[in-house]
């Protein structure tokens, strides 16, 4: 299940703090191991020093919580973060928005296009302003009938499973869309989450979010505090890379709650 280790990019910046405390309350969630990583730029003598300074002051917000922390050198922090998750066994990576973007929405800067468009492992954003709730309420993934987004479904189902959660399939009608056609693939999707896991039929429910465009659909929807939406990767994604299409990365963008974005043949 996503979030057996979880590994934090960690800035000393609002979006820093915020990736921090989402990733402490996945574990909290999960019983698993947080890691907590500090990215520093090669070839100044005094940056080691200050990253492992920089975690520190990261693990006093942790309210001791155990974590460990990484110290790793990279000019790409996307790279090394990526590289991190790989040599110490992460399965998610947890980064937040930059400073200065819509409150209550995410942000997508350079370590997370990185992130989104390579990492080996799960990805999973946190918006402007977010405040982890106690309690995760629901989970919600995006589906569009096709393999890696039944895969979504079925390791989605069995983390609700576990849990104890309602798990939500959504799919978007924008445009054209036949939503006749929609729905049927939405009553697969849920006899799939169904036989995937030992979910009753209460706790599993489908929406069709209709709108103008994706930000529109969206935003007609009823979204709950302690929510969390996961997507799959793009068809065009290489074998266990994450890599978000246009019509994903619009999602992402227009979600109020964080976002996880699973490697293509996550299992």
């Amino acid at each position: 299940m996503i979030g057996e280790h979880v590994l934090a990019g960690y800035i000393p910046d609002a979006g820093g703090r915020e990736a921090l405390d989402l990733a402490r309350a996945i574990v909290g969630l999960t019983g698993g191991r947080l890691s907590v990583a500090h990215v520093h730029p090669p070839g100044l003598a005094a940056a080691e020093g200050e990253a492992r300074t920089l975690l520190e002051q990261a693990a006093d917000l942790l309210d001791d919580a155990p974590a460990d922390l990484l110290v790793q050198e990279g000019r790409s922090v996307g790279r090394a973060l990526t590289l991190l998750a790989s040599r110490n066994g992460a399965d998610l990576i947890v980064v937040g928005s930059p400073v200065g973007g819509a409150r209550g929405r995410i942000g997508v800067g350079t370590a997370a296009d990185h992130l989104l468009h390579s990492a080996t492992e799960a990805v999973m954003l946190t918006p402007s302003g977010y405040t982890p709730p106690d309690d995760l309420n629901r989970i919600t993934v995006m589906y569009v009938r096709r393999p890696q987004c039944d895969d979504a479904v079925i390791r989605a189902a069995q983390a609700a499973d576990r849990l104890d959660v309602p798990l939500r399939l959504v799919t978007l009608a924008v445009g054209d869309a036949d939503p006749e056609s929609l729905r049927d693939d939405l009553a697969l999707a849920i006899r799939l989450a169904l036989d995937s896991a030992e979910l009753v039929p209460e706790d599993v429910s489908a929406d069709l979010a209709e709108g103008d465009d994706v930000a529109d659909a969206l935003d007609d929807m009823d979204w709950q505090d302690g929510e969390i939406l996961v997507c799959a990767s793009s068809e065009d994604a290489s074998a266990h890379r994450v890599f978000v299409g246009e019509v994903a990365l619009k999602v992402l963008r227009a979600a109020p709650c964080p976002v996880a974005v699973l490697p293509r043949g996550y299992f």
